[in-house]
């Protein structure tokens, strides 16, 4: 029995309106949400779900990192769904901001995909697509989400972390969370299918955790240091740098010194 969404109904409720064809699928543990809904992308089932899991063995974040998490103290899911935008520009960042608006006030993004509070990741965001020749094509977005992260997670994860429980006076229950995040996220992507990401530009740059700061960003072939500059319309992180100013489409990117 899944500790998690106990309330399945509520959030197909909430996201059902807006998606034709949407489902709900809570299981209490699989190797990854991410996995599982890229395996039948390639089986060919593109229908619109959102696979939430209390824990994943073999969760997975971006640049091949594992996602560290233990049951009660995450959210963790993967929302399914057949795309066709005018534009496939920044959709990560796109998410972005509809996961931290949905989250909290005080949340912030570092491009292209992690959320903050205070400078520590509480989400994270994986996208991956699966399209035929000449067919639809399958997006499947992971998103996890830190409640409550025991000392064990703590010491598992490479970087400082936090969770709502750091920045909520009374913490939501994850079913609430997960209804205002879907509904959000939803509509997010919709206008984003029609728009691209240049309507969600203004509210990134509203969220840059990293905007004025020193920075070093990492590439196969060389390290950029610079001065953050937010990002462009496509989602391309501008860093000045050597007296001009030039754009990245991947890349780690880490502050330097203190904010």
């Amino acid at each position: 029995m899944s500790l998690l969404l106990p309330h399945v109904e509520n959030i197909w409720q909430a996201v059902a309106p807006r998606l034709q064809g949407f489902s709900v699928e809570v299981l209490p543990t699989i190797d990854s949400t991410n996995t599982e809904l890229m395996r039948r992308a390639r089986a060919g089932q593109p229908e619109p779900v959102l696979l939430a899991a209390d824990e994943q063995t073999a969760g997975r974040g971006r640049l091949g990192k594992g996602w560290h998490s233990q049951p009660g103290q995450s959210l963790t899911f993967s929302l399914g769904l057949p795309m066709a935008p005018v534009d496939w520009s920044g959709l990560s960042l796109a998410v972005g901001v509809s996961v931290a608006e949905s989250l909290h006030p005080d949340i912030r993004l570092k491009w292209p995909n992690d959320l903050l509070h205070a400078g520590r990741k509480l989400a994270g965001i994986l996208i991956e697509m699966r399209s035929e020749l000449g067919g639809p094509c399958t997006v499947v977005i992971g998103v996890g989400v830190n409640i409550e992260l025991g000392e064990e997670v703590k010491a598992a994860i490479d970087q400082p972390s936090a969770g709502l429980a750091d920045c909520c006076e009374q913490l939501p229950s994850r079913n609430r969370v997960a209804a205002a995040l879907l509904d959000a996220l939803v509509e997010h992507l919709q206008g984003y299918a029609a728009g691209g990401f240049a309507k969600h530009l203004d509210a990134w740059l509203e969220l840059d955790a990293l905007a004025g700061r020193t920075v070093e960003l990492v590439l196969p072939d060389r390290l950029v240091r610079g001065i953050a500059r937010g990002v462009d319309a496509q989602g391309m992180l501008r860093i000045e740098h050597n007296g001009r100013m030039e754009t990245f489409l991947s890349g780690h990117v880490r502050p330097v010194g203190p904010a």
